[in-house]
């Protein structure tokens, strides 16, 4: 269950909302579509880089993260919420199966529901290099 946008500061939001669905999807075994239904409204809409994301493409998307996926974590640099709106910059740090680590910066401006389901988001991406990302430290 997602807690509430208001209910936490916004980079424990964040945090909590991004590694427990990551969670549900990499060591979880429930179907795509209803884990979707935990975490985003039906309506969702999310930009990354220029490239809209619906239900049906966030949903394929799951199953090759499910497969390729193997270690991760959040790292939520800043996040500032204005009621069920957030903006906020984190780098994700991953491990895929045939792949060394990788981190990935993002800028997101999202808007949730008020019981915390993802229901618009604009995304820009870019890759770091762990220097850049601060998991080198």
């Amino acid at each position: 269950m997602v807690i509430p946008l208001h209910a936490q500061p916004p980079r424990r939001f964040i945090a909590d909302f991004f590694t427990t669905f990551t969670e549900a999807v990499v060591h979880g075994s429930e179907d795509p579509s209803d884990l979707m239904s935990r975490f985003y409204t039906r309506d969702v809409v999310q930009v990354a880089d220029g490239i809209p994301l619906d239900w049906d493409r966030l949903v394929a998307h799951l199953g090759p993260v499910r497969k390729n996926l193997r270690e991760f974590r959040f790292e939520v640099d800043e996040a500032l919420a204005d009621g069920c709106r957030i903006a906020t910059r984190f780098t994700i740090h991953a491990r895929m199966r045939k792949a060394g680590p990788v981190s990935t910066r993002v800028h997101m401006f999202a808007e949730f529901t008020p019981d915390g389901l993802l229901r618009r988001a604009e995304q820009l991406t870019r890759s770091v290099t762990p220097a850049e990302s601060g998991a080198g430290e």
